[in-house]
């Protein structure tokens, strides 16, 4: 019996570092394709986590030039980390979308605003000729009780978005608010938008489809 005990403590202690080490695959494998594949200067590019790895945005947008830089579960470190690979090509328009990995690492919205405007800065200044836009955090639906590491971050949310817009207006950047368009009367994210209460059915990337467009012809 001990010796039982002692293999699923063992076992228990090692899960997050499976885990994590399955994620570092994944992101390796993306990371290295998206390398490969760089970018030119005709590229629209939305940039982000697991929300932009779901959508096929170039057919979603009817336009070939839309390419998704996306990884499953990606921060604003990660993304970082790849950034070059984004930049050197200098892409026409970046839409950033980041940070709801952040906020389930418990790291504060004063935090995570900064490591985005971070990327932001970095954008800027590296490729200057590409127009960059900044997409707010969607809600979160924790009656899915899905992700643990979620609950109760609703606020966490919300104040990371009002940080990230006063940050964009300092720098002049373009602000897109999706975030009341997906959220329902109590600011959680509307249940006929997803199945899990974090990433998005259809009708989901419906909308954030025609809220983006007009800046992705313009």
């Amino acid at each position: 019996m001990r010796k039982f005990f002692l293999t699923l403590v063992v076992a228990l202690l090692a899960w997050p570092s499976l885990m994590a080490e399955q994620r570092s695959e994944l992101y390796g494998q993306r990371a290295s394709l998206f390398d490969m594949l760089g970018t030119d200067s005709t590229d629209i590019v939305f940039l982000g986590n697991s929300l932009i790895h779901g959508g096929n945005w170039a057919e979603l947008l009817g336009n070939p030039n839309v390419v998704n830089r996306g990884i499953n579960g990606d921060t604003a470190d990660g993304i970082n980390d790849r950034l070059e690979s984004v930049l050197r090509g200098r892409p026409a328009k970046i839409f950033l979308i980041c940070g709801a990995n952040d906020v389930s690492h418990d790291l504060e919205a004063d935090s995570i605003a900064t490591a985005v405007i971070g990327l932001a800065d970095r954008i800027t200044a590296e490729s200057p000729s590409t127009k960059l836009y900044v997409m707010s955090l969607l809600p979160i639906n924790n009656s899915f009780n899905r992700y643990r590491r979620l609950a109760g971050k609703e606020q966490v949310i919300r104040d990371t978005n009002t940080a990230l817009e006063s940050l964009c207006a300092a720098r002049g950047l373009t602000w897109i608010n999706l975030y009341p368009s997906f959220a329902d009367a109590d600011g959680n994210l509307r249940t006929d938008l997803t199945n899990d209460g974090l990433h998005l059915l259809g009708p989901g990337y419906a909308i954030w489809t025609e809220i983006v467009k007009p800046y992705v012809e313009e």
